[in-house]
């Protein structure tokens, strides 16, 4: 594995785990603290860093195989997908101070979208295992599949609404 190639795919696994933290965090705690804040724009950062990595080395042709066309979209789609939720994270943060009920509503939006980003953002990242890990190398298409497979099962999961017993 070339250095380039060992700093990207730490910079985004890097950005899996804080990312997973802060929004696994801000679910339990059921509430947007500073901490969660913090770890959505860290894991924005490292996924940033990660991604231009790897464009630069898609570039130059130091990647070895190009990356299909999809990983590109749907990364680029989750870096804009992770930027705007930081930046309303931070809106929400900053407007909870508040504590009036439109504040209330709007960090109970947040909650459920902030899962829903996570869980887009798994769909580049699996795709970029499935076909990046010489191992499993697997074609794009089949990828793909497998990836919007395994968000689709963990969204059953994690979206349902809870039972009222």
């Amino acid at each position: 594995m070339s250095p380039l190639l060992m700093i990207a795919s730490i910079a985004i696994t890097a950005a899996l785990v804080f990312y997973t933290i802060g929004v696994f965090a801000e679910r339990r705690a059921g509430h947007l603290a500073g901490k969660h804040l913090a770890l959505f724009w860290i894991g924005l950062a490292c996924d940033t860093t990660g991604t231009t990595v790897m464009t630069i080395m898609a570039r130059s042709g130091a990647a070895g195989e190009a990356a299909p066309a999809i990983h590109g979209i749907t990364g680029l789609l989750a870096i804009v997908l992770m930027l705007f939720h930081a930046g309303w994270a931070t809106v929400v943060y900053v407007r909870g101070r508040r504590h009036d009920e439109k504040a209330i509503r709007q960090e109970q939006t947040f909650h459920r979208f902030s899962t829903i980003v996570w869980l887009l953002w798994l769909v580049p990242y699996i795709i970029g295992l499935l076909v990046g890990i010489p191992m499993i190398h697997m074609e794009t298409v089949p990828a793909v599949a497998l990836s919007c497979a395994i968000v689709a099962v963990l969204a059953f999961f994690l979206l349902k609404p809870a039972r009222n017993n």
